[in-house]
C-alpha cells in the first residue's frame, strides 16, 4: 500500500474517532467539567495530549478534567476552573 493510501486511511480513522469523541462525551445535565483535579488514569475525556478518557499520566494535570456536580468545582482545592 502506498504512503498516500495509508495517509488517507489514517485520516479517515482520525475523523471517525474525533466525531465519535465529540458526541460520546457531550455534557451531562447537572454536571460541569472541572480541570486540574483528575487522578492519573481517571480523567473523563481527551486533551491536546491524548484523545481518550482514562489516559491522564499524572495526578492533577491542569489540562485534565472530570465531570463534577454543578457548583462543586469552585469548592475543590487545586481546581483550574471550568473547561
Amino acid at each position: 500500500m502506498g504512503n498516500s493510501k495509508k495517509t488517507a486511511i489514517v485520516g479517515l480513522f482520525a475523523l471517525a474517532f474525533a466525531t465519535l469523541g465529540a458526541t460520546a462525551h457531550a455534557g451531562k445535565p447537572g454536571f460541569e467539567k472541572c480541570q486540574g483535579i483528575a487522578k492519573a488514569g481517571m480523567n473523563d475525556c481527551g486533551t491536546s495530549k491524548h484523545a481518550c478518557a482514562g489516559m491522564a499520566k499524572t495526578d492533577t494535570d491542569p489540562a485534565e478534567w472530570v465531570y463534577v456536580p454543578e457548583g462543586t468545582c469552585a469548592k475543590i482545592a487545586g481546581n483550574k476552573g471550568k473547561k
